[in-house]
Parts: C-alpha cells; sequence; structure tokens
C-alpha cells in the first residue's frame, strides 16, 4: 500500500529489461479469445487487467509497441519479447502474468468468445504433474538455472557479476 493507502502492483516482462509500477485500484480483469490476442500472446487467450483510474509508471525500460489494428496497440519488450499491453481508445490493459503476483487478479470475464479454441475448457481435465516429475525425460531440469527476472524490484537487472 501506498502511503495514502491505494494498492501498489509491480511487475514487469521475462528478461528484466522493462519493470512496470501500478498505484491505485485495478479495474476490470478479463480474457480474450479473439485471433488479435491469440497471436499476441502466442497462446489461446490473453489474459488481461484494466488500469484506468490507476497510475501506471515505467519503472525500468519502456515497452516498444506494435500497432495490431487501427484502435490498438500492444507493448511488449523488445529484448525477450514478453507481452505486457493492450491500448485501446478506452485505457491501457496490462498482462496479467507479467505481474509479480498474478494469482491476486482473477478475471470476471471473457471476450472474443467467437475465436475461443475448442479445447480451451476441456484442459483442467488433462492429467496434471509437477515440472520436476518429468526428470526422467528431461534430464535437464536437474541442474537447471532460471535467468527470468524474479518476481520482485530489483536494483539493478541482470546482476553484477560476482568475482
Amino acid at each position: 500500500m501506498s502511503l495514502d493507502n491505494r494498492p501498489i502492483y509491480t511487475g514487469g516482462c521475462q528478461c528484466g529489461a522493462v519493470r512496470f509500477r501500478v498505484e491505485g485500484a485495478l479495474g476490470d480483469a478479463s480474457v480474450c479469445h479473439c485471433r488479435m490476442c491469440q497471436k499476441a500472446f502466442g497462446s489461446f487467450y490473453a489474459p488481461l487487467v484494466s488500469v484506468r483510474g490507476a497510475r501506471l509508471d515505467w519503472t525500468r525500460g519502456d515497452p516498444k509497441y506494435f500497432r495490431s489494428s487501427n484502435h490498438v496497440d500492444r507493448g511488449f519488450c523488445a529484448d525477450c519479447g514478453t507481452p505486457l499491453t493492450f491500448t485501446a481508445p478506452d485505457g491501457v490493459g496490462l498482462a496479467i502474468g507479467a505481474f509479480d503476483n498474478p494469482a491476486e487478479i482473477v478475471p470476471l470475464i471473457q471476450w472474443g468468445t467467437e475465436a475461443k479454441l475448442p479445447y480451451v475448457d476441456t484442459i483442467p481435465q488433462l492429467p496434471g504433474e509437477e515440472t520436476m516429475a518429468d526428470m526422467a525425460s528431461a534430464s535437464y531440469l536437474a541442474d537447471l538455472v532460471s535467468y527470468q527476472h524474479p518476481d520482485h524490484d530489483t536494483e539493478q537487472w541482470p546482476p553484477k557479476e560476482k568475482s
């Protein structure tokens, strides 16, 4: 919380080149199944939350933008490609997965359902395994080191090499 008790949210891209801070209440959270969102996120749908009415600051770097239609610009990290924003005439939406704590942002509606992939609703019924359960076929997991930015702000990124 900020000094005036407004909520604060942080997040950024996978490589840490772009970071953001949102102060104030988030707007509606949703997923969009339209084909443009599928392509922009390289995924089944785009989970987004409106930051209209809140203060959005880019605290490290800035997104690069692609104009995906006559009304929408989509922001992403130019270094790692992480989708970050959806900017339309009615405001900015941020990618829910780019927040440091995405579990606290719950989508309330689905848009673009005419393009919803037919198997999306059956995914929860698929068998599930934890990552390390795949060690037999993916032995590289045993010594995997993540180079992704951690889910919190850092003074600098990437960290300086230790001598």
